[in-house]
This record gives C-alpha cells, structure tokens and sequence, in this order.
C-alpha cells in the first residue's frame, strides 16, 4: 500500500480545484504580508513623528499603549 491516494478520472477535478485554491491562497498571503509591511513603515513613521518634543511615555499614551512599545514601534522590534 503507498502512502500517496490513488487518483481516478472522477477525482482528478477535486485535487485540481484543491491545488489551485493552494495556488490561490499562496498568492494571497504573499499579497498581505507586503501590504503589512507597508502598513508597518507607516506606523513606524507616525510614532517617529509623534516622538518629536515628547518623551516614549507620551506617544505611548496618545496611542493608547506603554511608552516601552512605542519605542519598539520606532525601532521596529
């Protein structure tokens, strides 16, 4: 017995439906994770701007988190 299942005519349609939803969910994600990224310089750049002529306690608190994050924000930790 093999460890791969057995393909017929009948389940041919299924594994390629499935294959290209992989395909599909693949590109998908590369798509969000470059938006995310976008979207992470963005932030990075708000709090660098926020940090003029204030302390890393204040950004933080406009922001509604600690001082501490916002710091890592900027730094991109």
């Amino acid at each position: 017995m093999t460890d791969t299942p057995t393909e017929d005519a009948s389940t041919q349609p299924l594994v390629e439906n499935l294959a290209e939803r992989f395909r599909t969910t693949r590109a998908r994600r590369a798509e969000i994770a470059l938006e995310d990224r976008s979207l992470k310089a963005i932030e990075k750049e708000i709090v660098w701007i926020l940090y003029e002529g204030r302390t890393w306690k204040q950004v933080g608190e406009l922001l509604g988190f600690s001082g501490s994050r916002a710091e890592a924000i900027a730094r991109s930790r």
